[in-house]
């Protein structure tokens, strides 16, 4: 049935179910609509052009025009949708100062996230900024290249803070990042994480944890931060974390969920039937407990758009929740983590055991070996996987890809042995470190 369908939002979202829409109905009425100038694009890149490594800004960019022409999709840029009229099934956008009107049959909001800019004196400067849009890319980039920065301090230690020290260094600034948690990066236990601490400081990068931002000075060249530390800087990054944006789903009188974002069913649904909703603006459940969460990765809001699409389809595919599977670079160290870690299996009330494997990436003999480090979390009785955290120097992802599928599989650590995996010295070990972490987690189990 040939229908008229509206998507609120582009990148990995709207732009994504767009095109899964298009791919099996041809006929249907597709406008998307976006606030800034771009509706697809790489913001995964958006760092390592700012450092250099992507030397193309356009690289990151897919052109309105091609994705117009290819997906046969009314792209509508710096048009913001600022309401939404349930009864009559019909949004309000401004587009250059006018407000205009359009109908729907069916509606998709994926208005993604902003970045959390803290409430401290100061904070609106010239040097200081947070990394969302290619707008935003672009301002940093302007400030490198026109200002000459030599120190930089990031605030946040999660994926933006992480790559965007990195990148800055490879810039060969002098950096501090700093973030009120006491280790860095929270989806790893504090083992891991202190891994990764040790490497940054061989990086000479300073790191302040334990300690917070608290006012801005001198045009902010100057941090004071809670403990009363101040650091001198030429520019901050803000990467504190992000909130949903749920207005428009708020002021329709749409549901919110637990954690604050858009509460949908398992077809991506909101309280409306006819207003779908997915990627950072949306409440998901948990994999292995069912329990409410705001995962902002790329995954998940690909995963949407194809039940989106399917449900509009009229295949019902339900969605069944995430794990959180993630990979980061920091430096020369690869960090991965999947489904549960201590703090939250102890937030959700679970009684669990882990076990730590420190092992090498392949054969010892073999020239390149490198350090990997392996901590499962399992089931006290049972030994079902809850989680993983790899962080290694090389083989971290193939070894998180294998976890995260045990987990989705709902395998235990005594299936862990049993994995073929293929070995040869150039890739592994005649036992690979999955291999061997199950042995070992099944002979503490069986203590």
């Amino acid at each position: 049935m040939t229908q008229k369908i509206i998507i609120v939002g582009g990148v990995g979202g709207g732009a994504t179910v767009a095109a899964q829409i298009r791919r099996t109905d041809k006929d249907s009425d597709i406008l998307l609509f976006d606030k800034c100038g771009y509706i697809s694009f790489a913001n995964c890149g958006m760092p390592y052009h700012i450092g250099g490594k992507v030397k193309k800004r356009d690289n990151l960019l897919y052109p309105v025009e091609k994705f117009n022409h290819k997906y046969d999709v009314e792209v509508r840029t710096n048009s913001e949708v600022l309401s939404i009229n349930r009864q009559k099934k019909s949004i309000q956008y401004n587009a250059d100062g006018i407000i205009n009107e359009e109908s729907y049959d069916k509606l998709i909001l994926s208005p993604g996230a902003t970045p959390i800019v803290p409430n401290v004196d100061g904070i609106k400067n010239s040097r200081t900024f947070t990394l969302r849009t290619i707008e935003d890319m672009d301002r940093i980039n302007a400030f490198i290249k026109n200002a000459k920065p030599t120190k930089t301090t990031i605030v946040g230690a999660g994926f933006i803070g992480l790559e965007m020290l990195e990148n800055l260094h490879s810039l060969k600034l002098e950096c501090t990042i700093i973030d009120r948690s006491p280790q860095l990066i929270k989806n790893v236990d504090e083992d891991m994480a202190a891994i990764i601490q040790e490497h940054l400081e061989e990086k000479d990068v300073e790191v302040i944890l334990n300690d917070g931002l608290e006012s801005f000075h001198n045009d902010g060249k100057t941090l004071r931060l809670n403990s009363g530390k101040k650091i001198d800087t030429d520019m901050t990054i803000l990467a504190i974390g992000i909130k949903p944006n749920t207005k428009l789903a708020i002021d329709a009188s749409l549901d919110l969920g637990n954690t604050g974002a858009i509460s949908v069913n398992e077809y991506m649904q909101t309280t409306d039937p006819d207003i779908y909703a997915l990627g950072d603006a949306v409440e998901v459940r948990d994999f292995l407990t069912g329990s409410p969460k705001q995962i902002a990765l790329a995954w998940p809001a690909h995963r949407q758009a194809y039940i989106i699409s399917s449900h509009l389809n009229g295949d019902t595919v339900p969605y069944r929740g995430n794990l959180g599977s993630s990979i980061l670079k920091v430096f020369d160290l690869t960090v991965a983590a999947t489904g549960h870690n201590s703090t939250s299996l102890q937030e959700e009330g679970i009684i669990f055991q882990h076990t730590v494997l420190s092992s090498y990436s392949h054969a010892a003999y073999y020239p390149g070996s490198k350090k990997i480090w392996i901590k499962i979390f399992y089931n006290e009785d049972t030994g079902l996987l809850y989680g993983a955290n790899v962080v290694g120097y090389e083989g971290v992802d193939k070894r998180m890809a294998v976890l995260a599928t045990a987990i989705k599989g709902k395998l235990t650590v005594a299936d862990l042995p049993e994995l073929e995996l293929g070995y040869s010295p150039v890739y592994s070990s005649s036992k690979d470190p999955i291999n061997v972490v199950g042995y070992k987690a099944l002979s503490e189990l069986n203590k």
